[in-house]
């Protein structure tokens, strides 16, 4: 029939519409961007104060910069391989977003993070090293959701992140890291520097809808927060709330000065009110003098005492200790080749003359000297003299 669609030509209509609102929902306004922008900065720059903890090093991230991008831009742009960090919201945010960072700047990182110098960077990522950069993404990004809560006023919390790493190179798609970088997305980048060590770019990507719904509930925050001090600031005063009770508050009028009669001494207003309870025309000067027992101070004489004698520790609890006793007969020194060329009968001649004391150790430490005697078949030690320098008492 003339005049009328074919069903080809309405498919075809309705397709263009749903396109149009796509690229509608696919860009951010200028406050939106901003907002974003902002949101990024505060939580990024408590991130870095906690990485800058972690890898005992100064930590500067810079100003985001916000733009879109699509997967194609990322492959183009950034270094391979890389590392993807996924981070999920539980509490407070429905939603998620990814960090980018960059395999030498992982390597460094973690290097640091383990006590090392940040210059072992040989070899290629491994699960020690996604695992270390996950635990300081979760604090970091765990410190960056506090700051968040601040800003929304309310409770924000995150899952463990989780690492990968991605080889911008290979056939991988976008879809399997995460549905939202099929299309276009929100890409926040930030300039990173970690001592002298780390001059890279990190990357937060952002889906469409996470990045408006954490524009909505940032600008609610802010208006409940303007129309209260406004509310505040408009409140009306009224003569009624300045003094609603015509009766009270009242200023108090000045009382002329009391003349008092010639000759007066206050000390004799106060014992005509302590006997009578009535000033008797006298105004009242001070509460009534309680008698109090003055004497002056005495002290003890200052005579020098003796002084008393320590008493002699206890040491009961360790008389059971025991100790390693000692007896040196005596030394001397030997070189390899002297030492090599012993034998049985060799004779080794000591740095102690015949019948000379010998030496009693306690423990490795000189205590006394003594004698060797014969003690029916054993040898014995006869102290003879106690050193006075480690004499026990």
């Amino acid at each position: 029939m003339d005049g009328m669609l074919s069903q080809e030509e309405i498919n075809a209509l309705l397709n263009g519409m749903t396109d149009d609102n796509s690229v509608d929902t696919e860009t951010l306004t200028d406050e939106e961007k901003d907002a974003i922008g902002e949101i990024s900065n505060i939580s990024m720059g408590t991130a870095a104060t906690t990485l800058s903890s972690l890898v005992n090093q100064k930590v500067v991230i810079t100003t985001p910069v916000v733009e879109y991008a699509t997967w194609k831009d990322i492959t183009e742009s950034y270094d391979r391989p890389c590392v993807f960090i996924q981070i999920y919201y539980e509490d407070g945010l429905d939603g998620n977003n990814i960090l980018i960072l960059k395999e030498n700047d992982v390597k460094v990182i973690t290097d640091l993070m383990m006590g090392g110098t940040g210059t072992f960077l040989e070899g290629d990522l491994s699960d020690m090293h996604l695992s270390a950069i996950s635990e300081a993404m979760n604090q970091m990004m765990g410190s960056a959701a506090t700051s968040i809560s601040s800003m929304l006023d309310k409770r924000v919390n995150i899952s463990p992140p989780a690492s990968q790493i991605v080889d911008l190179d290979s056939n991988v798609k976008a879809e399997n890291i995460a549905e939202f970088l099929k299309g276009s997305f929100v890409r926040v980048s930030f300039h990173m520097e970690i001592g002298d060590m780390v001059d890279s770019v990190l990357m937060q990507l952002y889906p469409f809808d996470f990045a408006r719904k954490l524009y909505q509930q940032f600008m609610q925050t802010s208006s409940g927060a303007q129309s209260n001090s406004s509310n505040d600031s408009k409140e009306e005063v009224t003569p009624a709330k300045l003094n609603p009770d015509p009766g009270q508050n009242k200023m108090p009028q000045e009382q002329p000065p009391v003349q008092q009669p010639q000759g007066y001494n206050p000390s004799d207003g106060i014992k005509m009110q302590n006997q009578a309870g009535n000033p008797a025309g006298i105004p009242y000067m001070m509460p009534p003098i309680q008698d109090v027992n003055v004497a002056p101070v005495q002290f003890a004489p200052f005579t020098p005492t003796a002084v008393p004698v320590t008493a002699p520790e206890n040491i009961d609890l360790l008389m059971d200790v025991p100790l390693e006793v000692t007896v040196e007969l005596g030394r001397t020194s030997k070189s390899i080749k002297d030492i090599l060329d012993f034998s049985p009968g060799t004779i080794i001649e000591l740095n102690r003359l015949a019948g000379e004391p010998i030496d009693v150790l306690v423990n490795g430490k000189f205590v006394a000297k003594g004698e060797v005697v014969v003690m029916e078949e054993a040898f014995g030690i006869r102290i003879t003299e106690i050193t006075k320098q480690n004499k026990i008492y």
